[in-house]
């Protein structure tokens, strides 16, 4: 059973956090704690405006977050970790080689999609990586639950 899942991107502003939220949002009420991390975040800075518009233009709110870098010991409590891209499987693998068994794609269940980095991005590119998340997170669920 999971417990704990940890979302990873980059800078931590923009895909992770949307994720974190998308997840956290829809297993709410369950005894599980979900939060995100960056390879290379932008360590301190809120989120991504146009990520956080996006979020609340479809009903849900983040509005505490703040970017933080990766680190072994958040790999190690993970129960599951959630990436958005390939490289970053292969980097969380050099961070922590231990932990490779319960590193995924998020989109794992979508034919093992990766989600493009929409940063500095007009807004139809978050809203198309929004559009993403929520499918990804929606083909976790069943084994979330």
């Amino acid at each position: 059973m999971f417990k704990n899942i940890l979302v990873v991107c980059v800078g931590n502003i923009c895909r992770s956090p949307t994720a974190e939220a998308l997840l956290a949002h829809k297993l709410q009420g369950r005894d599980l704690a979900v939060s995100s991390a960056g390879i290379g975040a932008l360590v301190g800075h809120p989120m991504d405006k146009t990520a956080h518009d996006v979020l609340q233009d479809n009903g849900l709110e983040f509005p505490t977050h703040r970017a933080r870098q990766v680190e072994s010991d958040m790999l190690h409590q993970a129960d599951l970790i959630l990436a958005m891209e390939h490289s970053h499987i292969q980097h969380l693998r050099q961070i922590a080689p231990e932990v490779h068994g319960k590193t995924f794609l998020i989109g794992k269940w979508r034919d093992d999609l990766e989600i493009p980095d929409p940063y500095r991005q007009a807004r139809p590119a978050f809203e198309h990586v929004y559009s993403l998340l929520t499918q990804s997170v929606e083909s976790w669920l069943p084994y979330l639950k």
